[in-house]
């Protein structure tokens, strides 16, 4: 079960890297955005990708602890 907790290690580190994305963008748009209603619909923009990398992660951590408790 080595390849399920290593491919769930690689898919949860992409979904980590989704949320340092996001959280990149998001520090850019309160950087760059004196407008509050413009800051609120670009984040507004973020939060479908948000939830995605989430649920990429949650995915890949699944992987993991089923690999480990099938080994």
């Amino acid at each position: 079960m080595q390849f399920l907790i290593w491919g769930g290690s690689i898919v949860t580190l992409l979904g980590v890297a989704g949320l340092l994305y996001v959280g990149v963008k998001v520090g850019a748009a309160k950087r760059d955005t004196s407008d509050d209603e413009a800051l609120r619909t670009r984040i507004q923009g973020l939060v479908p990708l948000n939830l995605a990398a989430l649920f990429v992660s949650a995915i890949g951590l699944m992987m993991v602890v089923i690999g480990i408790a099938l080994s």
